[in-house]
């Protein structure tokens, strides 16, 4: 007998929106469960290094903002975003990058990932195109499959987005009736890749964009945490009317505080802010405020000096390890700012097929085949993301020992059966061996 729609494990799932049939758990997510237990060395999540900030200070700067502003603070505030908030955006945060923009095309949202949401929602339609590097960041993925937006992965190298390939995939798509939206990039230290696009690289992706009237939609967490203290030059900076810049204060400061913002040029500010509206009605006043008085009251530049430092030092703990001790055809991204190293194994292994067997040895990473639209997940196979923000120094070397140690055992098993088999070997007991 068919079975009725309360005997279903999920009763409404005929009635839910086609763009909610699209989302699914990213393979981040699903390993925060694992990678967060003590025995598991981490090089998976881009969490930053809470432990560096002097968190009784930061205590004491929210008390203070709450004894001073408590009656704003705690009330619902502007959509578009606290004014002092935004002043100090375009004054402090926005000049090193080379962006000058009017508090009034600034739009406060809660982290960076809701002003990609918003400008997505702003502009796609589903079944538009967004051109994307391949790999590319999966949280902008995600949103991109939620708004059921079609995804062209663009190709890299070490100098980041090939402003070459920009033009052939807006004319292929043209012919096949197909609107290219926007242009989607991490210039500086991307995530995942680790690399930076130069200033030769910069101009010749705006030009390409302008000549295709596609927007560009840079996303620049990262670019105040180089390691050789030279802040990248914005794209945004060289085209304020086709470009839309997304910032945060997540990787500078603590992203439990949700803050973000995007620049925008003027009459897509004003779409942004209503669609901001209609999705959270107002970013956290709280929030906003302590990250003001933060800006205004406490050296923040000398701290993100000393996150560089900080970053700098495990970037090359990871460097130096995977030198040590990786086989000697794995090869790797060496990062100049961020968070991440982007790891290509040898022989053809499966990092994705490799993963049960890395968590059993007590390390985590995530797959490349996360950084691409399913379509394309096959060019990420071979491929893993090591971020190195959140574990010390020791615990790198640690986990790359491990790493090393799993890898060695896949290459091994491939010489032995052939490769196939090695991605086809049974995972083992599992990330419940101790």
């Amino acid at each position: 007998m068919a079975s009725t729609v309360g005997d279903r494990l999920d009763p409404w799932l005929d009635s839910y929106a086609a763009q909610a049939r699209s989302m699914t758990a990213s393979q981040i997510r699903a390993l925060f469960a694992v990678a967060s237990r003590p025995e598991v060395v981490s090089l998976a999540g881009g969490m930053p290094a809470i432990s560096a900030l002097d968190l009784d200070d930061v205590a004491g700067l929210v008390a203070q903002v709450v004894a001073a502003q408590g009656g704003a603070a705690l009330q619902y505030g502007s959509g578009q975003g606290d004014v002092a908030l935004r002043e100090l955006i375009a004054s402090a945060v926005l000049p090193p990058v080379g962006v000058s923009a009017h508090p009034d095309d600034i739009v406060v949202t809660v982290g960076s990932q809701h002003a990609l949401e918003l400008v997505t929602a702003v502009f796609c339609d589903p079944g538009d195109v967004v051109l994307v590097e391949s790999p590319s960041y999966v949280g902008a993925l995600s949103v991109f499959a939620a708004a059921q937006v079609r995804v062209v992965h663009l190709p890299m190298d070490d100098d980041g987005l090939v402003a070459d390939a920009i033009a052939p995939a807006v004319a292929a798509l043209a012919a096949q009736g197909r609107r290219v939206k926007m242009l989607y990039t991490v210039p500086s230290f991307h995530n995942p890749a680790g690399v930076t696009q130069p200033p030769q690289r910069r101009a010749a992706v705006l030009a390409a964009a302008q000549r295709a009237g596609v927007l560009v939609l840079e996303d620049d967490p990262y670019a105040l945490l180089g390691f050789d203290e030279v802040v990248p030059r914005a794209l945004r900076a060289d085209d304020p009317t086709g470009v839309v810049y997304l910032g945060s204060f997540s990787k500078t400061f603590a992203p439990g505080l949700r803050v973000g913002f995007a620049v925008a040029p003027h009459g897509v500010r004003e779409k942004l802010v209503l669609a901001s509206e209609a999705s959270v009605l107002c970013p956290s006043a709280l929030a906003q405020l302590t990250i003001a008085a933060y800006l205004t009251h406490r050296p923040w530049w000398e701290q993100v000096k000393a996150f560089r430092e900080l970053y700098r030092e495990r970037r090359d703990a990871l460097l130096d390890a995977m030198t040590a001790l990786l086989p000697a055809a794995t090869t790797w991204t060496r990062p100049s700012g961020g968070f991440y190293s982007w790891v290509t194994l040898p022989g053809g292994l499966d990092a994705t097929a490799m993963l049960p067997r890395a968590v059993t040895a007590r390390v985590a990473y995530v797959p490349g085949s996360a950084f691409y639209a399913p379509a394309d997940a096959d060019a990420g196979r071979s491929s893993l993301r090591l971020s190195y923000c959140h574990p010390t120094p020791d615990r790198i070397r640690e986990g790359v020992r491990r790493l090393a140690s799993v890898v060695g055992d896949e290459l091994a098993l491939a010489d032995t059966f052939g490769t196939a088999a090695a991605g086809l070997r049974p995972a083992g007991p599992g990330p419940d061996v101790a």
